[in-house]
């Protein structure tokens, strides 16, 4: 069986996420995870950590702090 195009495509790909990216993924997870959206990152960069995928165990890392950030943010706003 020859491997997909897809398949070897995201083997390749460069996962760093200019941070626009990385906002843009932070609203879509405080939208869909509420309070638990940076443990969700957290969980994505774990796994992707196990992969071995570097990359995107980084970006996400990258996403839980800037969570983490915005959350302080709107707690020192009250």
């Amino acid at each position: 069986m020859t491997p997909s195009r897809t398949a070897s495509w995201q083997d390749e790909t460069d996962a760093t996420p200019t941070p626009r990216d990385v906002f843009f993924m932070a609203e879509v997870l405080e939208g869909k995870h509420g309070a638990h959206a940076a443990e969700v990152a957290e969980f994505f960069s774990a796994y992707h950590g196990d992969k071995g995928d570097a990359g995107r165990a980084w970006a996400w890392s990258g996403v839980a702090e800037l969570v983490r950030t915005r959350e302080r943010a709107r707690l020192e706003q009250r």
